[in-house]
């Protein structure tokens, strides 16, 4: 398997049957995004476009995705992020950090920001917030070592 690090993009009405790796469909009749796993496992991945979900930016040249896409549910468990029709590729995470952003994100009930956002706003509060900062704090003091 070979890691997709950037992305083209495609705008069609309706999803094609097959998928190409590489490329990211969008189709904005049915609002959603789909490409396949960018690990080269060949899972496909669907994206609904919604306030509460993801998002999709297009600067005319290139595409970003947000939040970041975590396909913790494919046997390959990748988590990265689309900006700027680039791959970037989230550290590996523990069973236990993937449910623990997965209530962040439920506990939300509005758009799902990013990582690197709640750790930027740096926001103190509610417990969610919390745990997701020492989460931060331990995936990225994980990722410099």
């Amino acid at each position: 398997m070979t890691r997709i690090s950037t992305l083209e993009h495609e705008f069609v009405d309706a999803l094609p049957d097959e998928l190409a790796e590489g490329v990211l469909y969008i189709s904005l009749p049915f609002t959603t995004v789909s490409h396949l796993c960018c690990c080269g496992c060949g899972n496909q991945v669907f994206t609904p476009l919604r306030p509460n979900r993801w998002r999709l930016t297009f600067d005319g040249e290139m595409i970003s995705l947000y939040p970041s896409v975590g396909n913790w549910n494919f046997p390959c468990e990748s988590h990265y992020w689309i900006t700027g029709s680039r791959v970037r590729w989230a550290p590996a995470m523990t069973r236990r950090e993937i449910e623990l952003m997965r209530e962040n994100a439920r506990a939300g009930k509005g758009a799902v920001e990013s990582w690197e956002q709640k750790a930027a706003r740096g926001r103190s509060g509610a417990e969610g917030d919390r745990r997701t900062r020492r989460l931060l704090r331990r995936l990225f003091t994980r990722r410099q070592k």
